[in-house]
């Protein structure tokens, strides 16, 4: 639980989903898999609603994803 609230961590997922994102390892399409369901639920909140969780986590939680599944994937860290 305190890594989920922990600063230092989160701060160190999205460095590694910004070098994910502009590796030209990484394919074009895997890129899209986070993009864009991210800036569609940023853009479009009211699609789900009743749902309590704010767009920030949404991005966090599928920032976490990304991270792990590509740089499994493709070997990148």
């Amino acid at each position: 639980m305190r890594k989920l609230l922990s600063l230092r961590h989160w701060s160190h997922i999205f460095k590694r989903v910004y070098k994910l994102i502009v590796s030209p390892h990484v394919p074009f399409a895997h890129k899209l898999l986070f993009i864009i369901p991210v800036l569609l639920y940023w853009v479009l909140p009211d699609v789900m609603p009743f749902t309590p969780i704010d767009d920030i986590a949404v991005t966090m939680l599928a920032a976490g994803w990304f991270a792990k599944w590509m740089e499994g994937k493709h070997g990148i860290s």
